[in-house]
């Protein structure tokens, strides 16, 4: 019963970082929240998919997701940084002057 629940708040997770990843191709911090949020969502459904197979595979799995998400962090963070430096702007649009 558990799983059920898990992949039913995980779709809705994975919903609202993909209608946000959408709606916000202008804003980076935005779209950094909803790539987070896709892959929140792709790691509930491992977990949940773990426990329904009684298998730690999905959990390890996790681990090695959650290491990924850390350094696209702490990338588009550095990123966020010189563009508002740069040119005091978050916009993706500022990002394509900064080339050369």
């Amino acid at each position: 019963m558990i799983e059920h629940i898990t992949h039913f708040y995980a779709t809705g997770l994975f919903l609202i970082g993909l209608l946000g990843l959408l709606r916000s191709r202008t804003q980076l911090l935005m779209l950094l929240m909803s790539l987070e949020l896709m892959l929140l969502a792709v790691n509930t459904n491992f977990i949940g998919f773990s426990v329904k197979q009684g298998d730690i595979a999905g959990q390890i799995m996790v681990f090695f997701i959650l290491t990924v998400a850390a350094a696209e962090v702490a990338i588009g963070l550095a990123l966020l940084v010189i563009l508002f430096r740069k040119k005091n702007s978050v916009d993706l649009e500022a990002i394509t002057e900064l080339r050369g």
